[in-house]
């Protein structure tokens, strides 16, 4: 299933709008995010993501709505990178 997952922007870099990105906090989770997408998109708001592409500014509440659903899902854990097996 594909999810649109809210996340909250720690930072922005990149001054041409088509190459724009963003450090993205998903719960303390943090990944890189393109934000072509949402050029009205700043510092401190709330964007959904999907493959890595922001597609839209969501408000507080219904990020932390969403967020929340998706816990109970048990969607989460995809967002973090899996951690790597030690050879014995």
């Amino acid at each position: 299933m594909c999810l649109a997952v809210p996340g909250k922007i720690l930072d922005v870099t990149g001054g041409d709008p088509y190459l724009r990105t963003g450090r993205v906090s998903f719960g303390g989770i943090v990944k890189q995010v393109s934000l072509a997408c949402v050029p009205e998109a700043k510092v401190n708001d709330y964007v959904l993501v999907h493959v890595g592409m922001a597609l839209s500014v969501v408000d507080d509440q219904e990020a932390a709505e969403t967020f929340s659903y998706l816990e109970q899902m048990g969607e989460i854990e995809e967002l973090a990178a899996p951690i790597p097996k030690e050879n014995p």
